[in-house]
């Protein structure tokens, strides 16, 4: 990726971001006006739409690789078929006259509360993992060739997500990167690990402080995780088939 296209897509992260945090502290003062029970934090998670600037992100790397914007498909005919369930909705899909391209996976977490969530959030994205390349297996997608799975999460960076937290063991030792590792850190140890077990193809993650984040700033916590990393791979592969 030359330093042009480096820059453009620096800066349509940042556009992103700040979408993000203006549409999230939005939905927060919608719904507590409203006076519904569904406020406050929680509309990070039920609210929706956060993402959609990420998404947006992906969808004009895909069409400047060459695919044009008609085999893109996002909140419509995002479902594919699995292995262990019927169906699974993505949150971008690729598809070329039948051809399954890619599918891409774009997730989030705030805090205060980083325990529970960060469980549901790594059991969800390895369960979805499983049953895709399953299906795939199995001829789901028809004559498709081996297609490009991306991973893409952002952390609120904040005092509970950079806090070492402590590990229970009662019978066997964890791994020892577990250990005192923040959610921040194991955030990154999932994402690294997701593709180094050849779980998705590629994976991307960001952190953001939300009084900055609403202004467009973001931190890559490691490079092998940049959203640069994952432009050049996503990149490649649609060139390869388009």
């Amino acid at each position: 990726m030359d330093e042009k296209n480096l820059l453009q897509l620096n800066e349509q992260t940042k556009k992103a971001v700040a979408h993000y945090w203006k549409t999230r502290f939005s939905q927060q003062k919608r719904q507590k006006h409203e006076g519904r029970a569904d406020h406050g934090l929680r509309s990070a998670v039920t609210g929706g739409a956060q993402m959609d600037g990420f998404i947006e992100l992906f969808t004009n790397i895909v069409i400047k690789a060459g695919l044009p914007k008609e085999y893109v498909f996002r909140k419509r005919s995002v479902e594919l078929p699995g292995f262990f369930r019927p169906t699974k909705e993505w949150d971008l899909l690729v598809v070329k006259d039948g051809i399954f391209v890619a599918a891409i996976e774009a997730k989030s977490q705030v805090g205060p509360s980083f325990g529970n969530n960060f469980n549901n959030r790594t059991e969800e994205a390895m369960g979805s993992a499983l049953d895709l390349w399953t299906a795939y297996r199995e001829g789901a997608f028809l004559k498709s060739p081996q297609p490009f799975v991306g991973y893409f999460f952002m952390l609120e960076d904040c005092a509970a997500s950079n806090q070492p937290v402590s590990v229970k063991e009662p019978h066997f030792k964890v791994f020892p990167e577990f250990i005192r590792a923040s959610y921040l850190r194991r955030y990154e140890l999932f994402c690294r690990k997701l593709v180094l077990e050849r779980q998705y193809t590629a994976a991307a993650f960001i952190t953001s402080v939300s009084v900055s984040g609403i202004n467009g700033e973001f931190k890559t916590p490691s490079e092998d995780l940049s959203l640069e990393r994952f432009a050049k791979a996503l990149i490649a592969h649609v060139e390869s088939v388009k």
